[in-house]
């Protein structure tokens, strides 16, 4: 095949086929190994194995390769349980034994404190998922605008695929039934693909424009209107929230983590808890209990009001809530740090460093931090190691079984010479 326009043929032509032996798993979850001491990276492998692969791109140090073939197959592969695996994006660990991708994820999560932090940290084993297929409760395939063709016959439009990115060129691979999904969400799923192929018919003025579909499961069943109100039960506690707004989409691990969470932040003396970026009041709330007062903030009004109605329907009355920018929340308390415990549970790029800054001056006794991306989480962790905290314990949950994704608990406490 012709190469790319920009392809840059060092060291490998395009589409050169080598054979090398897999060293380890990257972070990305592709396999790694070396010709000739230079690094090639598959997707779809397991280390050790022996493994036939094709170029499509040479980068500066490393070159991207295809799986052609296995020529030795490593005893840590299983069958995946879905058809689409190796051409849908979703998933990248369903070739490898579940026990075997814990493993991956604990190695990965310390790789990143000893690359990123310089710092030797021990993991605790990953907490393993209640359910390692149909978890997912929120599903969000996209479609593109009907394309037109004419036969003999008539003028039809074809929907194309309904689904999610493929893992070669990004275009959109036709899925009809996904297995991390919950039975729920699938079952909506077929009847969603087959009311939306039904919309554009010739001649009908309402045209179908590309877009994105929504399937979120509560406990009122699965909805696909985004301002529908859904509840879910976390523990001894009901949260509510709209379905198109953020909450965790694997009910069946989220106990265990806030839980952990809960657990972690309680410590003597300390009687007042403060959540940034708390959400709908999931920590807040969960956690109020244990705490003389609990402080909430986050920069969507309308999660806050999903917060503030939370702990009414949770019969909370110690809990506060503000719509705010997180780096703001601080001036506003009534407490110091001295008697405080911080919950971070940032989007995945973490924390900014106004907000580092005025959270570090607050200086908390203990900080949670939860994060949905371990880098980033580690960034941020190297300005609380220079700010004279300590990391307690690191955790990490799967909420994400046969993919990459990992979500981690950091628990940090203030070193006693700073107070």
């Amino acid at each position: 095949m012709k190469p790319p326009k920009n392809f840059t043929p060092h060291p490998f032509p395009y589409h050169k086929e080598v054979e090398l032996r897999i060293e380890t798993l990257t972070y990305s979850g592709k396999g790694l190994g070396r010709v000739n001491d230079w690094v090639v990276m598959a997707p779809f492998t397991i280390p050790e194995e022996h493994v036939r692969v094709r170029i499509f791109r040479n980068h500066a140090s490393y070159s991207e390769a295809d799986l052609v073939e296995i020529l030795e197959r490593s005893p840590q592969r299983v069958d995946p349980c879905c058809p689409l695996f190796t051409n849908c994006g979703g998933c990248q660990y369903q070739h490898l034994d579940y026990t075997v991708q814990l493993e991956w994820k604990q190695r990965h999560v310390a790789d990143l404190f000893q690359r990123l932090a310089k710092t030797h940290v021990s993991i605790q084993p990953v907490q393993p998922a209640p359910r390692i297929y149909a978890y997912r409760s929120k599903l969000t395939p996209h479609y593109q605008s009907p394309s037109v063709s004419t036969s003999r016959h008539r003028d039809s439009q074809h929907i194309g695929a309904i689904g999610f990115k493929g893992v070669y060129g990004g275009r959109l691979i036709d899925v009809p039934h996904c297995p991390i999904a919950t039975d729920a969400i699938n079952t909506k799923l077929a009847r969603e693909r087959e009311w939306l192929c039904r919309q554009s018919p010739i001649g009908v003025k309402k045209k179908v424009r590309g877009g994105t579909l929504l399937l979120r499961q509560g406990l009122e069943g699965v909805v696909t209107d985004p301002r529908a109100v859904l509840s879910e039960r976390v523990g001894g506690f009901i949260f509510q929230f709209k379905a198109g707004d953020f909450f965790q989409n694997n009910s069946y691990g989220l106990p265990k983590l806030v839980q952990h969470v809960v657990q972690q932040v309680q410590a003597p003396g300390i009687d007042y808890l403060v959540d940034a970026y708390c959400g709908v009041g999931l920590f807040s709330i969960s956690a109020a209990r244990h705490f003389q007062n609990s402080f909430g903030i986050e920069i969507s009004a309308d999660a806050i009001r999903w917060a503030q109605a939370n702990a009414v329907l949770n019969h909370t009355s110690n809990c506060t809530f503000r719509v705010g920018e997180a780096a703001d929340l601080f001036a506003q308390l009534p407490c110091s740090g001295n008697v405080s415990s911080v919950i971070l549970d940032p989007p995945r790029k973490g924390c900014d460093a106004v907000f580092l800054e005025r959270l570090f001056a607050f200086a908390p006794q203990r900080v949670v931090y939860v994060s949905c991306d371990p880098a980033t989480q580690v960034r941020d962790l190297i300005a609380f190691l220079a700010n004279r905290y300590a990391i307690e314990t690191v955790q990490p949950f799967d909420l994400f079984p046969q993919t990459r994704h990992i979500e981690n608990v950091v628990t940090l406490t203030r070193m006693s010479d700073c107070r």
